[in-house]
């Protein structure tokens, strides 16, 4: 008798706690209604059949509970009962799939109408790519991937030479206007989903999937990778904007196109000595850093990640919280550089700075005495991040990820801690920042950080990403 009740009180709470938990869909902000409805009669499917089992479970048990005077009646086959289980678990199975069918058939039958977008993943980034003027996408190719090249567009199509390259994560999609999303794959399985639009669907390498949606609600939606594509895996975000025709087009018409991504300047070396002269005072002549300033060493650091920091201090990205003091000093300095002509002009400069040349580390650099690091568990530890920054530390332009050897191991340090306090990293814009964030939290100790900044210092290559 306990038993029996037991499970009809466990169908009650699970019925009321499914009516009243807080972990529902999302709100709906695009055209598939119909992907929630299929949801909701699976849900209602399965709810009933699993209420009249569970009840017929406690009826059973009460029914039939034990008695030494009886014994159990053992038939072997029950034609008529086999028959109603069949025909009622096949009308339910039919219940639930038939409405998924006709939505997948709609979910992939594309708008003649429809804009074109190419979302391109990789371990763990979301890049676009989107037509130019001819409506049409270029030819791409994994064997033409470069870091100029990101996407590996074919040069030799015409109709590449207008595409559209975002080459970050963060798309913007017009209001109430169809879009045929193209799914790429630089690497291994990923699957691009956003909750409030209710699509999904999985990137595979070496062929291009796709499905279709229209948003119809103003405002910022986040990207997920619902596939265990590796170890930063849940670091794999990225936001998509719905805004207004207006909006859009003017979102549109700052996005270079594939030939101007091309034509860009690498910089200019001299020039770039010239507006370094205002930052020899921290970070020193050869770019050796200062701790005394509180300065990285920047030599050895390729162009396009000090052309991405120089542009997040001048934009405000970085160096806005009032706790990091060095951040907000060198927003302030960012000043000097006029546009972004001078900003590739002083990194070229820093790029072509050997670190072979700035000074070595320092007493100064060494964070306790030795007898409390481990390096050992630094080498464990530092496993977590060499899937970005490079088994030795080399930084990897396709990871986005800078280097970190020969870096001052007090300036690593100092960072990671600004990372597990939020200090650095949760601007909206800075989404490498927010990844960081994410990682740093492996760390759970300062000794923990003590011993993989210490593991960083021993890997002393100087290997270019």
């Amino acid at each position: 008798m306990a038993i029996a009740i037991v499970i009809v009180l466990l169908v009650i709470g699970s019925i009321i706690f499914h009516f009243i938990s807080p972990w529902w869909f999302t709100p709906l902000a695009s055209n598939w209604q119909a992907i929630d409805d299929t949801i909701n009669i699976t849900l209602w499917v399965t709810g009933v059949v699993f209420v009249l089992v569970s009840f017929f479970l406690a009826f059973v048990v009460f029914r039939f509970k034990y008695d030494k005077n009886k014994r159990a009646d053992y038939q072997p086959e029950n034609k008529k009962l086999e028959l109603w289980l069949t025909g009622v678990t096949a009308v339910g199975v039919i219940a639930m799939l038939t409405p998924g069918l006709f939505v997948w058939g709609q979910f992939i039958s594309v708008p003649e109408d429809s804009d074109t977008i190419e979302v391109v993943g990789q371990q763990w980034h979301w890049n676009f790519r989107l037509p130019g003027v001819d409506g049409k996408l270029g030819r791409t190719s994994m064997g033409l991937i470069t870091q100029d090249n990101p996407f590996g567009i074919d040069v030799n199509d015409p109709f590449s030479l207008d595409d559209i390259v975002i080459n970050k994560n963060e798309l913007h999609l017009p209001l109430d206007r169809p879009v045929k999303i193209l799914l790429r794959s630089k690497d291994v399985l990923h699957n691009f989903t956003v909750p409030q639009f209710r699509v999904k669907m999985d990137l595979v390498p070496g062929t291009t999937t796709y499905f279709w949606l229209t948003p119809n609600k103003i405002g910022r939606f986040e990207i997920l990778c619902l596939e265990l594509c590796g170890m930063g895996h849940y670091t794999m975000r990225g936001h998509i904007d719905v805004e207004s025709a207006q909006s859009y087009d003017k979102w549109l018409a700052k996005q270079q196109t594939f030939t101007q991504s091309l034509q860009q300047s690498k910089g200019d070396i001299v020039k770039g000595q010239q507006l370094y002269n205002s930052c020899i005072l921290c970070h020193g002549v050869d770019a050796q850093g200062k701790q005394q300033t509180g300065a990285p060493r920047l030599a050895g650091l390729s162009r396009w990640y000090i052309k991405r920091q120089l542009s997040y201090f001048k934009e405000k990205v970085r160096g806005d919280n009032k706790q990091d003091s060095y951040g907000m000093q060198m927003s302030a300095m960012t000043m000097v550089l006029d546009d972004d002509t001078a900003i590739k002009d002083v990194a070229a400069y820093i790029d072509s700075l050997s670190a072979e040349n700035s000074a070595g580390r320092t007493a100064q650099d060494q964070l306790v005495t030795a007898s409390t690091i481990n390096i050992s568990n630094g080498e464990r530890l530092y496993k977590q991040c060499s899937y970005c920054h490079g088994k030795q530390a080399q930084g990897e332009f396709f990871m986005n990820a800078p280097k970190l050897n020969n870096q001052h191991a007090w300036y690593l340090k100092r960072q990671l801690k600004y990372f597990q306090q939020g200090i650095r990293g949760q601007h909206p814009q800075d989404l490498y920042g927010n990844q960081m964030i994410l990682m740093s939290k492996l760390l759970h100790s300062d000794e923990d950080i003590n011993d993989v900044v210490a593991y960083v210092g021993t890997l002393t290559t100087t290997l270019a990403p």
